[in-house]
């Protein structure tokens, strides 16, 4: 089977698996979207989700995070790892929001990497999820299914995502994303994977 049919016949079951997949991290603006997905590196959605209504509810705009000390947001999302990091990383790019951009998210590839802490995967996420522009973040579970399925034999997350950016149309990016992250998090787990019980695995190779 050629890729672009197997990447069709993917996109199917997908789609009528999680028809509308939810965005896993809690929010409820560009800023606390950004904030959540910056918290999410190296750290599952479910444990971010237990750490953000604490530190929203002190801070959800830049105005307010700049407010708090660096020790304070590093306190709060301790829990999420790389703390020291993380928490300078949310100080300084909330005053950089005030400072160059009215305090709004930009939703521009190029301002958002411009952000401390913000690669291009945090990027992909805030321009797909708050935006709605086609984007396709790739993550290690995305990297790992595109790899099982055989639609990128890509050694890193950079070329994976060229590879599926070539096979599926434009407009199913922002969903598919979503789409294969809570499979592969359902059915094509990293560890303990039956590859025969797996409904994609099981014949697409």
């Amino acid at each position: 089977m050629r890729k672009k049919e197997k990447a069709e016949k993917i996109a199917e079951i997908l789609n009528h698996l999680y028809p509308v997949p939810a965005i896993p991290l809690k929010h409820h603006d560009p800023y606390t979207l950004l904030i959540a997905v910056l918290l999410s590196a190296q750290c599952t959605d479910a444990r971010v989700n237990t750490i953000t209504p604490t530190l929203f509810q002190k801070a959800d705009t830049p105005q307010k995070m700049v407010k708090l000390p660096v020790s304070t947001i590093e306190e709060i999302i301790r829990p999420c790892g790389l703390a020291p990091r993380k928490a300078k990383a949310i100080s300084e790019l909330s005053k950089i929001l005030l400072e160059k951009h009215q305090g709004q998210v930009p939703c521009s590839f190029e301002e958002l990497e411009a952000l401390p802490g913000v690669g291009h995967k945090t990027a992909s996420v805030v321009m797909s999820q708050a935006f709605h522009t086609p984007a396709f973040p790739v993550d290690t579970h995305i990297h790992r299914c595109a790899k099982r399925w055989g639609l990128s034999q890509a050694k890193n997350v950079v070329q994976t995502e060229a590879d599926l950016k070539k096979l599926f149309p434009k407009n199913q990016w922002n969903r598919l994303h979503l789409q294969i992250i809570y499979f592969a998090r359902e059915y094509c787990q990293a560890r303990k994977h039956s590859p025969a019980e797996c409904p994609i695995c099981s014949w697409v190779n």
